[in-house]
């Protein structure tokens, strides 16, 4: 219990200065966007990187936003796949009674902002097509907020909002695999398949070696990637695959998320969102900041995750059906659920895969609803934390 303890005093510590730097990252990408930097910062995200294998048996040509949403997030669900097993084996998640509340929360917080946005967009297939987007939460921004609070926010609630965050990102790996999968090819489906068989058969025998299933997690990656499936999923399937604990008791998995953890807070998720962030807003008028797409994320975000999340979690506490957060006000669950609708990360994602190929006003549309979504959720969650009990 002890190291279970200390291993969410390392988690907490690392997740509030990484929230910090995604935040820097964000709005530096911001100021490039609509600054004289504009053309260097579109040329960099073009910029094309290559890998052949093989004698150009096997070729992997991407601009760099690719590469970094493909590959560098890869390492992102990784460390998701890791905190998800972790969570799940040993954890605040381990024990039906302790799953019950943040797993309904979750759900509630995930079907209320589709519906929000899925009933807004209605008539428009291309924009509907981003229904998911305000479902995601940005469990670095929303945890950084509450470590910064520090006491103001009782630890049963950071547990909590870990645990919600936690499951809403396993729902949007599910929500990737089945929604977000185009033009599948069998072979190298077959071919990530058996890479994961063969995880899943080291694992039944003992092989507790981290580097083996990452060489391994690798290969599947290139698999998945060529398949039509979003390759990050690969990540989450080799996080997974690898065992808990070896003979000496020694955990693989608490040990790569320790070590990976600072690198994915201050390296991955800040490239990620310079990369992704920047939106030239030139131009921008009221009906673009008022249209349908941005509309039906701000309202998804802000209401359908504070009402999904708040009232699903006190319906379980009223009837009975699970325990609340100890030595949490109603305002404070409040607060947190409000929280719960910082998307950021995982929303411009989903967006990105979302409206790949249609018309870049999507794209900038999607940039403009998450950003600010984010910001008032962020900005209204603390104004609640912030108030005296």
């Amino acid at each position: 219990m002890k190291q279970i303890t200390q291993s969410f005093k390392r988690f907490f510590a690392a997740e509030s200065a990484g929230g910090v730097v995604l935040a820097i990252a964000a709005l530096a990408a911001l100021i490039v966007s609509n600054s004289s930097l504009a053309d260097w910062y579109q040329g960099w995200l073009s910029l094309q990187g290559e890998v052949r294998i093989a004698n150009d048996s096997l070729v992997l040509a991407k601009p760099l936003i690719l590469w970094v949403n493909d590959l560098w997030m890869a390492i992102f669900f990784f460390l998701v796949g890791l905190e998800i097993k972790r969570e799940f084996v040993e954890g605040e998640l381990s024990g039906p009674g302790q799953l019950v509340l943040p797993a309904a929360a979750a759900l509630g917080g995930m079907v209320l902002p589709a519906l929000i946005y899925a009933g807004i967009n209605w008539g428009d297939a291309n924009a509907l097509r981003g229904w998911a987007i305000p479902a995601a939460t940005d469990i670095a921004f929303a945890l950084g907020i509450v470590m910064l609070l520090g006491s103001r926010v009782p630890l049963s609630l950071k547990v909590f909002l870990t645990a919600v965050a936690i499951i809403d990102d396993l729902g949007a790996i599910v929500v990737i695999a089945i929604f977000y999968t185009q033009n599948l090819s069998i072979g190298m489906l077959l071919s990530a398949v058996t890479a994961g068989l063969l995880m899943w058969l080291l694992n039944r025998r003992g092989v507790t070696r981290p580097d083996v299933y990452i060489v391994i997690g690798l290969f599947m990656w290139v698999f998945v990637l060529k398949s039509g499936v979003h390759a990050t999923l690969a990540g989450v399937i080799t996080a997974l695959a690898i065992p808990m604990r070896d003979a000496k008791g020694h955990s693989p998995v608490i040990s790569l998320e320790h070590g990976l953890h600072p690198w994915v807070a201050f390296l991955v998720l800040p490239l990620f969102a310079f990369s992704n962030a920047g939106v030239a807003l030139q131009g921008v008028t009221a009906d673009v900041l008022f249209s349908p797409v941005p509309m039906g994320i701000v309202l998804g975000l802000l209401v359908g995750k504070a009402a999904g999340v708040f009232g699903t979690t006190m319906m379980m506490i009223k009837f009975g059906w699970a325990q609340p957060p100890s030595a949490a006000s109603v305002r404070q669950i409040l607060g947190v659920s409000i929280l719960c609708g910082i998307g950021f990360t995982m929303s411009l994602f989903i967006g990105g895969l979302a409206f790949a190929g249609l018309d870049p006003v999507y794209t900038t549309q999607l940039k403009i609803g998450v950003l600010s979504g984010s910001v008032i959720c962020g900005l209204l969650g603390t104004l609640l934390l912030l108030q005296k009990r």
